[in-house]
């Protein structure tokens, strides 16, 4: 009876563990049939396009004819005698340079604001800087475009009444990039709420204990606040850089690159390189200088982050 007993059970545990074995590849099956559309979509237009648009900036091709092979004929001709390019480029570094501290300066503070605690309306005031965030593409454009109208403006508007002379604002070479960094600002919302949840994030008992120890409110943002805060200040840089890098709406609509290319950024200029001369092959090729244009920035603050980013583990 024993040996029967155990011939059973070891036959049980058989039958058991193919039932277990059938389940997990059907499970692998399922988990497979899920995620082939994703990786479909990705082939096709993500991953296929890059590929396609690396072998294509080593050819001269016009979308009209054939593409013809040409090496690094394109990459030597933007980097040694294309003056467009390294105006772009400037334009754009400016842009970067200026409107990603700025705004993250801006929305840093404002998010300290919108975290004190005894306001009833805090609610209230954390929609307003958030709303205007989500008007974005063409439609802010356009809105801005109105703003600095030098005719009906509601910016020269104010100039006026402040018994000064109208501004061109974007017909200027001198003031119309500083007016789309100006317009850029416009959108910290987004950022305002990341730096919401990382102030938020930061336990109350770091600021009990330095009260205590006679620590006062600037010594409490410089010590607590601030090292605190790297990890999330780190993250709004490198989007921030990543996401100017690639500006393009607003320039397109509101200057198209103007006046006299002082508003050329260098998406826009990789637009009209595609669409208006027809030089595809020639348009790759800046795409790619700009990927890794992208990637050594991002590489750069990484490096540099390891000396001024702070994580709480560090921190204890």
């Amino acid at each position: 009876m024993a040996a029967q007993a155990h011939v059973v059970g070891e036959l049980g545990w058989s039958l058991l563990g193919r039932s277990r074995g059938a389940a997990a590849r059907r499970e692998e099956r399922e988990f497979y049939l899920f995620v082939f559309p994703w990786v479909l979509g990705f082939v096709l237009f993500s991953a296929g396009p890059i590929v396609a648009s690396l072998f294509m900036s080593f050819t001269e091709w016009s979308m009209l004819r054939v593409p013809r092979f040409i090496g690094l004929a394109n990459y030597v001709d933007i980097v040694a005698k294309d003056a467009l390019f390294s105006r772009a480029l400037f334009n754009t570094l400016y842009y970067v340079l200026v409107s990603v501290p700025v705004g993250n300066a801006l929305a840093f503070l404002t998010a300290i604001l919108l975290n004190q605690k005894g306001t009833i309306a805090r609610p209230f005031f954390r929609t307003c800087f958030y709303v205007p965030s989500l008007v974005t593409g063409v439609s802010l454009a356009v809105l801005w475009s109105w703003i600095f109208n030098p005719d009906f403006g509601l910016l020269n508007y104010v100039v006026r009444l402040l018994g000064l002379e109208p501004v061109p604002w974007l017909y200027n070479t001198r003031t119309a990039m500083p007016a789309m960094i100006f317009m850029s600002l416009w959108g910290i919302g987004g950022t305002v709420v990341i730096y919401l949840a990382g102030l938020q994030g930061i336990p109350e008992h770091y600021y009990e204990a330095a009260e205590i120890d006679g620590a006062g409110i600037l010594a409490r943002f410089r010590h607590i606040t601030i090292p605190m805060m790297t990890p999330t200040i780190f993250f709004c840089l490198i989007m921030g850089v990543i996401g100017s890098f690639q500006t393009f709406t607003q320039f397109f609509v509101m200057t198209n690159g103007g006046p006299a290319n002082s508003t050329l950024v260098y998406v826009l200029y990789l637009y009209r390189t595609a669409f208006e001369y027809f030089r595809m092959g020639y348009a790759c090729a800046l795409a790619w200088i700009l990927f890794l244009i992208i990637l050594g920035a991002t590489g750069l603050q990484f490096w540099g982050a390891r000396r001024w980013v702070y994580y709480e583990a560090a921190l204890t």
